[in-house]
């Protein structure tokens, strides 16, 4: 088990109950290993539109899930944080999705978008991005 951080933990509680609870529960079941942040829950005008301007976001304010609130989307990172590591997030959204269904929430993750399995034939890759899926929330 791994414990978040005060950052991650504010993070988190932003987000909608079923992501605090998925999200909850990866720390349970997580090796040490694959430590992971919260890096983002809810985003304000302000910080949407820079991450939009930053390349970080395709969807300018209020148009993103993390513009909700509650949040319908978080965005973890392994860590300590290497953004270039795209192998470590994958291993993690593996990880991410295999709880999910064990708690029976539908996800969706940005680094496969259309959820066929592969990364590759995505024009946009959000590697820390999950969402709920439509109906969950």
């Amino acid at each position: 088990m791994i414990k978040l951080g005060k950052v991650s933990q504010n993070n988190l509680e932003t987000c909608h109950p079923k992501l605090r609870q998925l999200v909850t529960e990866l720390a349970r079941r997580v090796p040490k290993a694959l430590d992971f942040s919260v890096t983002c829950g809810h985003r304000g005008e302000r910080e949407q539109n820079e991450a939009l301007e930053s390349g970080w976001s395709t969807k300018a304010w209020p148009d993103s899930l993390h513009n909700k609130e509650p949040s319908l989307a978080v965005d973890l990172a392994p860590y300590p944080v290497d953004w270039k590591d795209r192998a470590q997030f994958a291993r993690l959204a593996g990880y991410v999705q295999a709880v999910a269904d064990d708690l029976g929430i539908k996800i969706r993750w940005g680094g496969d978008w259309d959820q066929d399995g592969r990364t590759a034939d995505e024009r946009f890759v959000d590697m820390p991005h999950f969402e709920l899926a439509k109906g969950e929330w």
